[in-house]
């Protein structure tokens, strides 16, 4: 099931006029997938740019064109490293590297996804691009084939390409053999629920004692309370003057802060020197 197919299946049992998602899954990957229902669809943006933390299962001695295990063996190693070995190897795919996507992938060339060229045959040239990884970490070593790891990374990241590099670092070759994403940003694996969960849910009209309030998914946005005439001037779309005084810390210049009103998401806004000009608007409940 595509994450689109799950957007439309949300969709259609909340009866949602509008719904988005906050990051792909690949087809071979499980877990969390963040759905947007109505005025929370203007957050997604801001959802697929957070950290996301994945567990993946690497298997060792293969490589493959999709660089996971639903994709064709292209080349095989009978080299298997040890653990001290990948532990020293993670060192060098750890802060802002440079990374070559998967050429089935969902990125654009010439103006066709690349899975599309991938799936016709056609050579596929992916630019290296910087991409940053916050954590990788060895978990368990369940057999000489295997390794289980733990990644937290941005926005672009791709997990294939990290097991494909860090196999030709090896020596060995290797490729995804699993992949379950178990958090973004703040939503995490814990807190999710299954389709079949959700659509009982609905049928039991408990939906509203479920969703998640939309400033969850701007958690990591400093937040800055205003007035109520402030917030009527913003949700009308104009600037409003602030005190610098009054600015939360982690507020920079050019950045976005997260407007509040008695407890209520008014706006996300630039800050612009003492200036807050709205870049999304959201509509009171």
């Amino acid at each position: 099931m595509t994450s689109t197919h799950v957007v439309n299946v949300v969709k259609r049992l909340t009866n949602a006029r509008k719904a988005g998602h906050g990051g792909t899954l690949d087809p071979l990957a499980t877990g969390i997938l963040p759905v947007a229902l109505g005025e929370a669809t203007k957050t997604v943006a801001y959802v697929m740019d957070a950290p996301k933390r994945y567990r993946f299962t690497m298997r060792f001695g293969e490589a493959r064109d999709t660089d996971d295990a639903e994709g064709r063996v292209i080349a095989t190693s009978d080299r298997r490293p040890t653990d001290e070995e990948i532990t020293a190897a993670l060192g060098s795919f750890r802060g802002t590297i440079l990374q070559r996507p998967p050429i089935f992938a969902a990125v654009k060339v010439g103006g066709e996804r690349a899975y599309d060229l991938a799936r016709r045959g056609e050579a596929v040239e992916l630019e290296p691009r910087p991409v940053r990884i916050d954590r990788f970490e060895l978990v368990e070593r369940p057999s000489p084939d295997t390794a289980v790891f733990e990644v937290v990374c941005g926005k672009g990241a791709y997990v294939r390409a990290l097991a494909r590099d860090l196999g030709e670092t090896l020596g060995c070759y290797a490729h995804v053999a699993e992949l379950r994403r178990l958090a973004v940003g703040p939503f995490e694996l814990e807190h999710a629920i299954s389709l079949s969960a959700l659509e009982q849910i609905v049928k039991d009209e408990t939906l509203p004692q479920v969703l998640t309030p939309v400033a969850t998914a701007l958690a990591g946005i400093p937040a800055l309370a205003v007035t109520e005439p402030q917030a009527l001037r913003m949700r009308s779309g104009h600037p409003i003057r602030i005190s610098p005084a009054l600015l939360p810390e982690a507020a920079d210049e050019g950045g976005t802060v997260r407007v509040m009103q008695g407890g209520e998401l008014v706006a996300l806004a630039r800050l612009e020197g003492a200036e807050l000009s709205p870049l999304r608007v959201f509509t009171p409940r």
